[in-house]
């Protein structure tokens, strides 16, 4: 259990104020973060823009013409966020493909945790994760959860494009991509789902505060619900 600190507020430059609530990733913390986030909601303060909640913080946008920090900070205080009635979380479960070529570093992973490839397998789709935030890239989500067992260091250097829907590793942290692009993770399996898309409403999956687990599918059912995907993206 965490013990729960007073909130810092941070002035992140003239039109963003963050709200931190700790200094790790923390489900109690994480779920002041969110009470937080929907009180500001229900409360309607005026001049905010937009809020996005991560792991332990809360960043509040504002339009300066119409509010200030010091304005903000005040109203943000004054919230009772521990009555803030907050939607269900929703929970999700994922396809995932473990077996080559969609999980490209898993045979690098294994011998550095001292694991074979299948424990590894089962210990990721094993696992319950909470979506914590989206960061990084449009629909890039961390989760927490990952096992203590599969806990590896970032890269020291970049490896190549990892494709849409992969799943990484790294830090003690689970991730799943939404884009290709470099990384310092390690990619250890992949899914057909499209986690982001800019042409649905709402473009991402699953909310901050769901759930999620991965369920192993092989090559075969993966091409097939990529072949569906498409077909429905088409209608």
């Amino acid at each position: 259990m965490t013990d729960a600190i007073a909130p810092r507020y941070l002035p992140a430059g003239e039109s963003a104020l963050v709200v931190e609530f700790g200094e790790r990733i923390d489900v109690a913390i994480h779920d002041r973060v969110l009470a937080l986030d929907e009180a500001v909601a229900a409360a309607h303060l005026a001049g905010v823009i937009e809020t996005v909640p991560t792991y332990r913080s809360l960043m509040i946008h504002f339009d300066p013409r119409r509010t200030s920090t010091p304005a903000l900070i005040d109203a943000v205080a004054r919230l009772d966020s521990t009555g803030a009635a907050r939607k269900p979380p929703r929970h999700w479960r994922i396809p995932v493909c473990y077996d080559p070529p969609f999980a490209e570093d898993l045979g690098e992973v294994a011998p550095r945790l001292g694991l074979s490839q299948e424990e590894i397998v089962a210990l990721h789709s094993g696992a319950l994760y909470r979506v914590y935030m989206y960061g990084f890239a449009p629909g890039f989500i961390f989760l927490g959860g990952l096992p203590d067992a599969l806990a590896i260091p970032r890269r020291a250097a970049t490896r190549p494009p990892v494709p849409p829907g992969s799943l990484l590793i790294a830090g003690g942290q689970a991730l799943i991509a939404s884009i290709s692009m470099p990384t310092g993770w390690y990619q250890i399996g992949r899914t057909p789902a499209r986690v982001f898309d800019w042409r649905r409403e709402p473009m991402v999956l699953a909310d901050v505060g769901d759930t999620i687990q991965f369920e192993r599918i092989d090559a075969a059912a993966f091409a097939q619900m990529c072949v569906d995907a498409q077909t429905t993206a088409e209608r």
